[in-house]
């Protein structure tokens, strides 16, 4: 099978090789541009890049102008990386289209993580019907969880909250991101509303409900 292909896109060469070398252990094939100009110029030629990390500051042409040229053809999925944590960027970079939006420093396993975790919602990772970690198998098609070749009994809502944590494994969630993602964003309950959730799912899950960390004061991650 082929390996999904990555953009990295970065005028420090320190960072692309960071970012490179993380991405390649996960067994992604990863191109590089060190501009704008050169990233379009790759992505164009390149039919089957399933997702840029662009940097916003760069010579000759910003991360953003990149990300207005390829939102004006393509949805590929796109990770913006910048030294300012200012909250009008953040909100810029979501009205063009981007799918995360990262500061620097960060940790390249977070990266990883969230390029997965969106890779895995675009359906790039191969067959996403059904997932495996840590000995949970989820059959999305069949909507059935098994663990140990045990079929585990859960309600719609478990289903889809399992669902999401494993496909944003190593990821920190907030309340109301999960809010937003499980139950949707015209959902207006309140966060009890999950930790009940989450509480069921831990017991259904017997030993495995450890996976699930709580996050004090911000959410839950699925980890193991």
């Amino acid at each position: 099978m082929e390996r999904v292909k990555i953009l990295v896109v970065d005028d420090e060469s320190r960072m692309r090789k960071l970012v490179r070398d993380f991405l390649t252990k996960r067994d992604f094939e990863v191109l590089e541009a060190g501009d704008g100009e050169e990233a379009l110029d790759i992505f164009y030629k390149t039919s089957d890049i399933a997702l840029l990390i662009l940097d916003v500051m760069m010579p000759r042409m910003s991360g953003w102008d990149v990300c207005r040229e390829v939102r004006e053809t393509s949805k590929v999925p796109i990770v913006m990386l910048t030294a300012k944590s200012d909250e009008s960027d953040e909100l810029l970079g979501f009205e063009l289209g981007v799918d995360e939006y990262i500061s620097k420093p960060f940790s390249p396993k977070i990266l990883v993580a969230r390029v997965e975790a969106i890779l895995r919602r675009a359906n790039k990772l191969g067959d996403s019907e059904v997932i495996e970690e840590g000995g949970i198998i989820i059959d999305k098609a069949a909507h059935m969880v098994t663990i140990d070749g045990k079929e585990i009994e859960l309600s719609f809502k478990e289903f889809e909250l399992l669902t999401f944590f494993v496909e944003n494994k190593g990821l920190a969630l907030s309340r109301e991101k999960i809010l937003n993602n499980v139950w949707n964003y015209d959902y207006f309950g309140d966060a009890r509303t999950i930790d009940t959730h989450v509480k069921k799912l831990r017991s259904k899950l017997g030993d495995k409900g450890d996976y699930i960390k709580t996050i004090w004061g911000m959410g839950y991650k699925f980890e193991c």
